[in-house]
């Protein structure tokens, strides 16, 4: 899968970057302030929460522009097929102007990419997301692994960047990538800080009707980790680890 599948999104993630320069830590999920969620639904098959103080970007007045530049700029029919599939699902912020953290979600339809994906495909999902990335970012610093939520496999990477354009805007850049009944999903942060990454990961997330209490679990990293299957409820209750 060529990383251009997912260019429109990350022309739009490139917008809101803002100079100020930080120091990451790669540490997973320690304590913070639980804060009132907010919860986006997709027709697409999955949900997603974000604290109420991270904003909701509308980006459907920018797509148009966006797409029919890369469309211009693409190299066969197939990466015009999959610049016009690429669904942007949420596009959120959070910070003051010099120091803003982006989070995205997207989604390409079986329907339209004209093919059914499979597990072995999640990776190349993910790593295409990466790959382009460059386009934007000095990208260092990689690592990756596997877990599942419930039925669902998941891919993640994750990196530290700097803006091409201006070498003092660093963030952190994650992506994790899962198949749905309808299509490919992968969602994706720009963290300016600590914080902003755990919010990304300690997301809740329902995955075709199956509920998980974060997006990434605390040991996604952890080397040669056991992946353990959660089994998740269908509504609120907590799901039981087995």
């Amino acid at each position: 899968m060529k990383a251009r599948l997912f260019t429109v999104l990350l022309a739009l993630c490139s917008v809101p970057l803002l100079a100020q320069t930080h120091t990451f830590s790669t540490t997973v999920q320690t304590p913070v302030q639980n804060r009132v969620a907010q919860t986006h639904t997709s027709d697409f098959g999955f949900s997603y929460s974000l604290p109420l103080d991270w904003e909701i970007v509308d980006i459907k007045p920018m797509l148009p522009a966006i797409r029919q530049k890369e469309t211009e700029a693409a190299t066969s029919g197939a990466e015009k097929k999959g610049i016009a599939c690429t669904q942007i699902a949420l596009v959120a912020k959070n910070g003051n102007p010099s120091s803003i953290s982006v989070i995205d979600a997207m989604a390409v339809p079986y329907s339209c990419f004209g093919r059914q994906l499979t597990d072995a495909d999640i990776p190349s999902l993910a790593k295409g997301i990466a790959e382009g990335l460059k386009r934007l970012f000095v990208v260092s610093d990689t690592v990756s692994s596997s877990y599942k939520l419930g039925a669902h496999s998941l891919w993640i990477e994750r990196a530290h960047g700097s803006v091409i354009a201006r070498p003092d805007v660093k963030r952190t850049l994650e992506i994790t990538c899962s198949l749905l009944q309808k299509g490919a999903v992968c969602w994706m942060a720009q963290a300016a800080d600590q914080e902003s990454l755990e919010t990304f990961e300690r997301g809740a997330v329902t995955l075709d009707g199956e509920a998980a209490p974060a997006l990434v679990p605390a040991n996604a990293f952890q080397e040669k980790q056991t992946i353990k299957t959660i089994k998740l409820g269908t509504g609120s209750g907590s799901p039981e680890k087995r």
